[in-house]
C-alpha cells in the first residue's frame, strides 16, 4: 500500500483513497496559498461593490429617488463597477449593484431605483 503524504506539511495521510491532506487545517492553509492572488483581486474589487452598494442604499430609502452626480462621486461612487445592465425597449440602460439601480438623465441628474427580486 501507498504511503500518501499530506500535500501541505507532509505528514502521512490516513483514510480514503483519494483524500491529499492530513487535516482540515492542512486543506485550508495549502488552498489559501495557491488561491491567494486571485482572492487578493476579488476581496478588492468586492469591498468597492459594496461600497458601490452602500451609497445607492443610503441615497435611496425609498425605492426610486434622483440625485446628481457630483453627489454620488462626492460619496465616492465608482461608475466602473457594477454587476449588471439592463437596457430597456425605449433604449435606456440601467446599471445595477445586485438589486441597486441608476439611470443617466440629463443634466447629469441620475435616477436610483430598487428592483425587487
Amino acid at each position: 500500500m501507498d504511503k500518501r503524504q499530506c500535500l501541505e506539511c507532509g505528514e502521512t495521510v490516513r483514510g480514503r483513497v483519494d483524500k491529499k491532506f492530513c487535516s482540515d487545517y492542512c486543506r485550508n492553509s495549502y488552498n489559501n496559498k495557491v488561491n491567494k492572488d486571485s482572492k487578493n483581486l476579488i476581496r478588492n474589487i468586492n469591498n468597492r461593490l459594496r461600497k458601490n452598494y452602500k451609497i445607492l442604499s443610503e441615497l435611496n430609502t425609498s425605492g426610486k429617488t434622483k440625485v446628481s452626480r457630483t453627489r454620488l462621486y462626492d460619496r465616492g461612487f465608482d461608475f466602473q463597477l457594477f454587476t449588471s445592465i439592463y437596457k430597456t425597449k425605449t433604449g435606456n440602460i440601467y446599471f445595477y449593484v445586485y438589486d441597486q439601480g441608476y439611470l443617466a438623465l440629463e443634466n447629469e441628474i441620475y435616477l436610483l431605483i430598487k428592483r425587487e427580486i
